[in-house]
């Protein structure tokens, strides 16, 4: 027979360790790579919106670190700005921008 509190203490251990929200670490990260990007590239936000099929205070929300972005807008994103996913949230060192005429 299974002890029924154990299973509650068990379950609701499980819950606490799920995470809601993404770290404010990674959006923050997120919204720098965006905005880096965005400016090597010598795009504004509603040219960034548009060529991705988003509403620019959307971006600019996504730039400000207030929205978390979901997989779909992440892939949009990457794929507009010409790197991958992966990419998109890995810290970029200013010289790995695609602008950058030494790459």
């Amino acid at each position: 027979m299974i002890d029924k509190s154990a299973l509650i203490g068990f379950v609701s251990m499980q819950h606490r360790l799920v995470r809601k929200k993404p770290s404010k670490r990674l959006v923050k990260l997120l919204a720098s790579n965006v905005r880096v990007l965005r400016h090597a590239q010598g795009v504004s936000q509603e040219e960034l919106a548009a060529r991705c099929g988003l509403h620019r205070t959307y971006v600019g929300s996504i730039e400000r670190g207030e929205r978390n972005a979901t997989l779909s807008t992440l892939e949009v994103l990457a794929s507009v700005l010409g790197i991958t996913v992966p990419q998109l949230l890995t810290p970029q060192r200013p010289h790995d921008t695609k602008s950058d005429p030494a790459n």
